[in-house]
């Protein structure tokens, strides 16, 4: 007569996917710390405005040379510091997809 164990006939499977499970949630927490610590820097209209951002989205710092400054053109302004911030978030999801495309298969947006 035939041994039925649950899922799978055995235990040692289990216990073999249940390792691999960990050693995934282990490189996962390591990916994350990694794109915590990354930074992208992201600059506008010639380096006139600078955006430094971590990629877990943590704003890190803006520089604006006193140039880019002009009283009567603040606009002008908000749209280079905007520029900048646009592209660092391109910059940083980039990078994400990089470090995290073996965790969500490639997918687009992936699982995070």
């Amino acid at each position: 007569m035939a041994k039925f164990n649950g899922f799978g006939g055995g235990g040692g499977n289990m216990q073999q996917l249940m390792r691999q499970a960990q050693q995934m949630q282990q490189k996962l927490a390591e990916a994350q710390k990694e794109l915590a610590e990354t930074e992208v820097v992201a600059t506008s209209s010639g380096g006139m405005v600078e955006v430094v951002m971590c990629c877990d989205r943590t704003l890190s710092s803006i520089k604006i040379k006193p140039e880019a400054v002009d009283p009567d053109d603040v606009e002008m302004l908000e749209d280079m510091i905007t520029a900048a911030f646009n592209e660092a978030i391109k910059l940083v999801e980039e990078e994400q997809s990089r470090v995290m495309g073996p965790f969500t298969g490639g997918l687009p947006g992936g699982l995070f």
